[in-house]
């Protein structure tokens, strides 16, 4: 009755695990939500302002251009010229409806039913289900702890096969929160160019990143026509619902990208794209102090950790903590007792891999720091 590659799916695993919240009684405090990835403050003044105008402007209201607002396209080229150091102009960018919607895009771009392309696992599960329920084949590249969850390059380039159209990663990385090496990513590039596929690179928690981090040289990369880059205003910006999203690569490229979108969207939502345009360069100062903010965040969720009987921070990075739990169980079991016995929602590993029983997924940016100073007093009474 259904198609066969969606009924192969599994529930979203988010809707799954808040589902979790009504069988916790409160007993150790309110729910500690460290879940979904969703910004832990609320968005600039300003940019609740510009959203406000943009709303009330009957211009929002009309069919806009399909690669997306063309202010807004500038705006984020200049933004990610002043990021890495490159020309990077209008005609290499397309606004999408969300960053999820960019993958999308991208991956239908480049491949069709019964092409492949390589993710690392652990892996962020949108990209795994988007890619299964388009017909496409999942190769993965195992990482390990030992590496800091960093796939190696002679992993990825055994992974590769005939079949294979592209490499998909994420840094900082979902769920491990690693940050891949500017020069390993170069590297990586590199091997993609050589055997001629391309490197689809997402950069949603990009603007988290610690500045003292180097940041990659792809755009000034020989291999750059081979590349695509995606990334998300939503956590930036803290506009989640308005769904926008962008993709950086050739115009070539972003030509191809545009008969697509008109397709699944047409134009992402307008009254997001026109408000944001206003806030990407005022804003940059506030999202300086919240990358502080998230490194504030990332110290105290080392401490509580090192508070912690039985648990082990095996990567963290710009958003997110991967921890080893010390219980026998899967982790699907782990990550719901501890939700309804002590209130502390995480995403078990088992939706990141099939390997990764062991591992639950902490997004430490989501809480304050009195709820993150919380948590050895409840992971320790399990």
């Amino acid at each position: 009755m259904f198609n066969p590659a969606i009924t192969a799916l599994t529930a979203p695993p988010v809707a799954i695990v808040q589902q979790w919240i009504d069988g916790y009684d409160g007993a150790h405090g309110e729910m500690i939500d460290l879940s979904q990835a969703v910004p832990g403050y609320p968005p600039h003044p300003d940019m609740i302002t510009a959203l406000v105008a943009s709303a009330g402007d009957s211009g929002s209201l009309s069919y806009g251009d399909i690669e997306g607002e063309p202010v807004l396209r500038q705006a984020y080229a200049d933004e990610m010229t002043r990021v890495y150091g490159e020309a990077v102009s209008a005609d290499h960018i397309i606004i999408t409806a969300g960053c999820n919607q960019a993958f999308i895009t991208s991956a239908l771009t480049i491949a069709g039913a019964g092409d492949q392309v390589l993710m690392t696992e652990p892996c962020y599960f949108n990209h795994e289900s988007t890619l299964s329920m388009l017909g496409i084949s999942t190769g993965y590249v195992p990482c390990q702890a030992e590496d800091g969850f960093i796939p190696k390059l002679a992993a990825i380039e055994s992974a590769i096969t005939p079949r294979t159209k592209a490499l998909a990663l994420v840094s900082p990385n979902n769920p491990t929160g690693a940050i891949y090496p500017a020069n390993h990513l170069a590297d990586i590039l590199s091997l993609c160019q050589a055997a001629g596929i391309w490197l689809i690179l997402d950069e949603t928690y990009r603007d988290f990143q610690d500045p003292a981090e180097s940041r990659h040289q792809l755009l000034a990369h020989p291999g750059r026509d081979r590349l695509i880059l995606l990334y998300s205003f939503s956590k930036a910006y803290c506009i989640p619902g308005h769904r926008l999203g962008a993709i950086c690569a050739s115009p070539d490229a972003v030509a191809q990208m545009a008969k697509i979108m008109d397709n699944i969207q047409i134009c992402a939502p307008r009254v997001g794209q026109q408000a944001l345009a206003q806030m990407i360069a005022p804003l940059m100062p506030w999202r300086e102090e919240n990358q502080q903010k998230m490194a504030a965040r990332a110290d105290a969720f080392r401490q509580a950790f090192a508070a912690i009987d039985g648990f082990e921070i095996a990567a963290m990075g710009a958003y997110f903590g991967y921890v080893q739990h010390p219980f026998s169980d899967t982790s699907l079991a782990v990550a719901e007792t501890i939700a309804k016995t002590v209130g502390v929602l995480t995403i078990p590993g088992d939706f990141f891999g099939q390997h990764q029983h062991q591992h639950l997924r902490f997004a430490f940016a989501n809480a304050d720091l009195e709820a993150l100073h919380a948590l050895p007093q409840r992971l320790n009474a399990l």
